[in-house]
């Protein structure tokens, strides 16, 4: 890979340093990719599905994301959005890098680079990099710029605004920001953005939520912050894991009439496949609504403890939409046919599996700091289903060894109450040499069932949308 030097700015992909006369400027590494590709592709307006693809290739993040990237490097290159020198915006495409004079040299040898100096209070603002002092009315000392940036911070302004006051509270310190923040009333909202932008700035500080004081105003302005900006794409995330868990119902309700058509004892006839096919892929469909949803809000809010949100979201989701099927399933049974079936599964089981579902998926597509929703591609995406299948597999097992019902054995539990139903294990435990009670049965049903539907789940879950 080449050197690339341009204006007073040296960048090395190799040695993954961007540099300004002697001085390192730190960007986080998604931002260095994305500067790195824009200066490669300077010969052509690079197209944000093309940027998505290239340096978000194994996450969803939303345009926002995108948006704050380039802010964040137009700041390191100290370049203007109305009138650029080195990142244009192209109206409804993407960016270009505009700046004519790039060399391309050979990367040999040592960047001359050192770190930026820490700075310190009193410091003039013109020393600090990439930190604008141009604005009307900001005094020149750096306490009063922190005030000017927390004053816009807490500000009816837009978004952008109050976001680009957060980064640069951030380079210049966030526990200096927090601290004068911390001194003025109904501060939750500019806590809350405080907290989401420092996943965007190198080296920004720890913004606690647990114990701070207007903590748990802050902690709900972050979860709305995240949740508006997320809505589209977690939209589409639990729509895509809807649609596979309808698919994994559908081949497991179909592999259930096809075994019961294989053993003579059961007296099935060939519509059976289609029947629990249906069935199988109203439940999963169902399940996978409730579950992805949960799944979706959790990474969509959680940046941070990503793992636990995904676990405790998604058990949630599962208890929700368990409970609804075993009111729902009970309702209708006794409405049409005069019999409650007590016994159908309900919000335990679906609790325990998207708990389950939720450790898979979070076990097995950890994200690099900077957010977004996993999108792992080929064989990573094909891990994560594994992995999440057979964590719910486990659960299946466990869920069939407490005394629970999946969707399986729910069918068994029915077919008790209908003389003359098709759809009772008991021919296949008598294929298998069990009597009444069905242990092993159930089991390997449940763990099958399980299995099926955590790696449907999670192929959809992880279905990487195209721009429209």
């Amino acid at each position: 890979m080449p050197r690339y030097e341009f204006g007073p700015f040296i960048i090395s992909p190799a040695r993954r340093v961007l540099v300004r006369q002697g001085i390192e400027i730190p960007l986080i590494p998604r931002y260095f990719d994305l500067l790195v590709l824009l200066v490669r592709e300077r010969h052509r307006a690079v197209s944000k599905q093309d940027i998505f693809d290239a340096v978000w290739k194994d996450v969803i993040v939303s345009d926002g994301a995108l948006s704050q990237a380039i802010r964040t490097i137009r700041r390191a290159l100290d370049d203007d959005v109305r009138e650029p020198t080195f990142v244009k915006t192209v109206a409804r495409h993407g960016y270009q890098f505009i700046y004519d004079g790039v060399r391309e040299l050979e990367d040999v040898g040592a960047v001359d680079r050192r770190l930026e100096p820490r700075r310190t209070p009193g410091s003039p603002p013109e020393d600090q990099a990439g930190l604008r002092t141009d604005q009307p009315g900001l005094r020149t000392d750096q306490a009063g710029l922190r005030t000017a940036l927390i004053l816009k911070l807490r500000s009816p302004g837009t978004d952008d605004e109050r976001r680009e006051a957060a980064e640069q509270l951030h380079v210049m310190g966030t526990a200096e920001a927090l601290a004068e923040l911390d001194r003025l009333p109904g501060h939750e909202r500019a806590r809350a953005i405080l907290r989401d932008t420092r996943w965007d700035v190198a080296g920004a500080g720890e913004v606690p939520l647990v114990g701070a004081d207007g903590g748990v105003g802050a902690a709900i302005a972050l979860v709305r912050l995240r949740l508006r900006r997320a809505a589209r794409i977690a939209s589409s995330r639990w729509a895509s894991a809807s649609v596979g868990g309808a698919l994994a119902g559908l081949v497991a309700g179909a592999i259930g009439g096809i075994a019961f058509l294989l053993v003579p004892e059961s007296g099935a006839q060939p519509g059976i496949v289609v029947v629990l096919a249906m069935i199988g892929a109203a439940a999963g469909a169902f399940g996978a609504a409730g579950i992805g949803a949960g799944l979706a809000a959790a990474e969509a809010i959680a940046r941070s403890h990503r793992a636990i949100a995904l676990a405790v979201c998604g058990a949630a989701g599962g208890a929700v939409v368990g409970a609804l099927a075993h009111t729902l399933a009970r309702v209708l049974i006794a409405g049409v046919f005069g019999r409650d079936l007590a016994g159908v599964g309900g919000g335990l089981e679906g609790l325990a599996l998207g708990a389950a579902a939720g450790a898979g998926y979070g076990g097995s597509t950890a994200l690099q700091p900077g957010g977004g929703m996993a999108a792992p591609q080929g064989t990573a995406r094909v891990r994560a289903a594994l992995v999440t299948g057979i964590v719910c597999a486990i659960a299946g097992i466990g869920i069939t060894l407490a005394g629970g019902t999946m969707v399986a054995a729910s069918l068994d539990v029915a077919a008790g109450a209908f003389q003359g139903s098709q759809v009772g294990l008991a021919p296949i435990a008598q294929l298998l040499g069990e009597g009444t009670l069905r242990p092993i049965t159930g089991t390997l049903i449940s763990a099958f069932e399980g299995l099926l539907f955590g790696a449907g789940l999670a192929f959809g879950l992880t279905h990487r949308p195209r721009l429209r």
